[in-house]
């Protein structure tokens, strides 16, 4: 693959891709139930009940209850998705994800919607930046940060495949969608751009501002590898410090608190096995605020030029380092 082969073929809101995918597994999978937290229209969950009436549990403000309940549900043999908004998914239920869940190891979906500061309009409150950080901390939990339309659909089939808890996270806005079909596989990064001189890491809705960046810097003659870290746990390790070693360099991008996130992670897989010069473009551990994402994603750092600006400054340290060393 290379910077070319991610034309965008329109926007539409990763939620919808979630939307999409869990009607195909009710269509193939009579395992597959959906709960919700009086949220349905939010997380795009219409078609499902209106096919599958009998196989969509409204839950309401309850959110405690629906993780209980969806952890009695698998020990009948159903795949349920547990669905709600980000912030009451994981914040507002963390007790019962972690002992009725997790240390349970209850074949769980949690499906959460209007993550990060493309949240938008709602706020602080809504925006929840910490929720890697929380869902991976648990034993045996997968979290999956699909970057778009296609990546989340495909994700939702996956997870479904997949046996044990899944943290699906997902947003509101619509971004474009750019992704070809087929290139999820849970677990493993992938390879957009092979490069030598710096690493950009990307998860999420940052993918397509990571994307946007290296076009730019390839502009400039720099030699960019871009990586989809869609999947954040289990991480593919194998590909990032394959990735390291060729560039010496990298800049992970995420919508996330840069404390907890894929940023961290990154850097602690560094520090034990290649120490590289590492630059995070995420949200400098503070809340959110109201606004448009656009306007949020320039004010916290997280658009194009803070990832240019990153990639030079890392690849600045890296030469001074390299100096150094004569």
């Amino acid at each position: 693959m290379t910077l070319d082969d991610f034309p965008v073929t329109g926007k539409k809101d990763t939620r919808s891709g979630f939307g999409a995918g869990i009607l195909h597994l009710g269509r193939t999978n009579p395992n597959v139930v959906a709960l919700c937290a009086d949220l349905a229209g939010s997380l795009k969950l219409d078609d499902f009940i209106k096919e599958f009436p009998d196989r969509f549990f409204q839950c309401g403000v309850a959110e405690a209850n629906m993780i209980g309940i969806a952890a009695g549900l698998t020990i009948g043999g159903k795949i349920p998705f547990a669905t709600t908004f980000a912030n009451f998914a994981t914040g507002r239920v963390y007790d019962q994800i972690r002992q009725s869940v997790a240390y349970s190891g209850k074949n769980v979906k949690i499906a959460a919607s209007h993550a990060g500061l493309t949240l938008g309009e709602d706020g602080a409150t809504h925006q929840i930046l910490e929720d890697i950080g929380l869902m991976q901390m648990l034993p045996g939990m997968v979290v999956i940060n699909p970057c778009d339309f296609t990546q989340t659909k495909e994700a939702t089939l996956a997870a479904a495949d997949h046996v044990g808890p899944v943290y699906l996270r997902f947003g509101r806005p619509a971004w474009p969608v750019f992704m070809p079909e087929g290139t999820f596989q849970l677990g493993r990064a992938l390879i957009m751009n092979q490069g030598t001189d710096v690493t950009l890491f990307a998860t999420g809705h940052m993918v397509w501002k990571a994307l946007e960046a290296a076009r730019a810097l390839r502009s400039e003659g720099i030699s960019v590898e871009l990586i989809n870290i869609h999947t954040i746990k289990p991480l593919d390790e194998e590909a990032i410090l394959r990735s390291v070693t060729k560039t010496n360099c990298a800049v992970v991008c995420e919508e996330h608190n840069r404390i907890g996130g894929l940023g961290s992670t990154i850097a602690s897989l560094l520090a034990h096995h290649r120490p590289t010069p590492l630059e995070f473009v995420a949200v400098n551990d503070t809340f959110g605020e109201s606004g448009t994402p656009d306007q949020l994603l320039a004010k916290y750092g997280l658009d194009t030029p803070h990832i240019l600006h990153a990639a030079h400054r890392v690849m600045q340290r890296k030469n001074k380092g390299a100096e150094a060393s004569y």
